[in-house]
Order: structure tokens, then C-alpha cells, then sequence
């Protein structure tokens, strides 16, 4: 639209509410009525002809494929993404994917399992890991004696340190499998039900 020359008045249109100049008042609002009209959810002029699309789009709620929450669709994929309990999340412990209402539950209990610092020999909680980590100087505590130190016979043959996530790369790559195989079985049956239903 052309800018509005500043020595000429404008009038409010009372069908869009936006400033237009006097001289085209009338013409405008003959066009704005028949052809926009005002969403009455999020206030927007949308065209007439597309009111319903804009609505469906926009504002009808639907369901959460995941959680069966019920929301306006422009905040499904933020709800999917960011705050469905029933989105996939990892462990930062383990890096098993799992709902993220059972994250902290399983990461209560999976960090607190062991392993074995390859510096000082002794088994460090998985969720001290880092701090330990940072702090460790490389040497056995002697002033200090715990259950959970090394034994004897495990200092004798060195650190056994298994290989970062190598049961967590497994079990994920075990579930992707498993998931591919049930996808792609669940199309040929559906391929067939379709084929057996229009053959009537």
C-alpha cells in the first residue's frame, strides 16, 4: 500500500481498524466487508474464502499422537517437542531413549550404578562421574577405606574398563530393529486389508 502523504486525514476502518485515508474510506470499506473478515480466536483479518482453512490451521484442536492431550494445533509440535511426557528423551547416564515421565525415576536408580575409574581404581557413582573426573589425581585414596574400592585382585590386573555406552549402543540399535520390523509388517498387512477391501 502507498505511504500515506502526511498533510492528508485518515479515518479508522470500522471493519479492520486500520488507519486509511478519507478519500478511499468508502471504497475500502466495501472491499474490506465482503472480502475479510476478523478470526474471532486469535483477532487476525483473514480472507473471507479462507476463514475456515485459517481456523483448521490455526486454532481446532487436536490430539497429541503421543500423551491423547488435547491443544490448538500451532502449539503441537513445541507440546511434541518440548513438553509431552510421553516424548522420547535420553539418559544421560546409559543414553537409553525412554518417555520422559519415567526419566527421572530411571535416572534416580541408573545413576547410581558403578564404574571403575581407569585413573584412581576406585568405583565412582555414574552421576559423580564428572566431578570425580575433574577432581581425580590419578592416585589411589589409602587415608580412606570403603566397600567399594577395587579389590586386590582387580588392581593387579589394571583397570577393566568396558567401552563407553557399548550396552546402551546395543540396546538402542536392538530397538530401532525391532521398531523397523513392526512398521514394515504393519504396511504389508495394511497393504492387504486395502487390497481385500477393494476387490468387493
Amino acid at each position: 500500500m502507498a505511504a500515506i502523504a502526511s498533510d492528508e486525514t485518515t479515518k479508522i476502518c470500522s471493519h479492520c481498524n486500520r488507519d486509511i485515508p478519507s478519500s478511499n474510506i468508502d471504497l475500502h470499506y466495501v472491499h474490506c466487508s465482503r472480502n475479510l473478515e476478523k478470526c474471532k480466536v486469535c483477532g487476525d483479518m483473514v480472507p473471507t474464502k479462507h476463514a475456515e482453512e485459517h481456523f483448521f490451521n490455526t486454532h481446532a484442536p487436536v490430539a497429541c499422537s503421543q500423551c491423547s492431550e488435547t491443544m490448538e494445533r500451532e502449539i503441537l509440535a513445541i507440546h511434541k517437542g518440548e513438553n509431552c511426557p510421553q516424548r522420547i528423551v535420553t539418559c544421560e547416564f546409559c543414553e537409553f531413549p525412554l518417555p520422559a515421565i519415567d526419566l527421572a525415576e530411571h535416572q534416580e536408580v541408573c545413576g547410581n550404578r558403578t564404574e571403575l575409574c581407569h585413573l584412581c581404581n576406585k568405583y565412582i557413582r555414574l552421576r559423580e562421574r564428572y566431578n570425580h573426573e575433574t577432581r581425580c589425581t590419578g592416585l589411589p585414596d589409602s587415608t580412606v577405606g570403603s566397600s567399594r574400592d577395587v579389590r586386590p585382585v582387580e588392581r593387579d590386573r589394571g583397570p577393566q574398563r568396558r567401552e563407553p555406552n557399548e550396552f546402551s549402543r546395543k540396546r538402542l540399535f536392538f530397538t530401532i530393529a525391532i521398531t523397523g520390523i513392526a512398521v514394515l509388517l504393519g504396511s504389508l498387512f495394511f497393504q492387504r486389508k486395502t487390497e481385500s477391501g477393494q476387490v468387493h
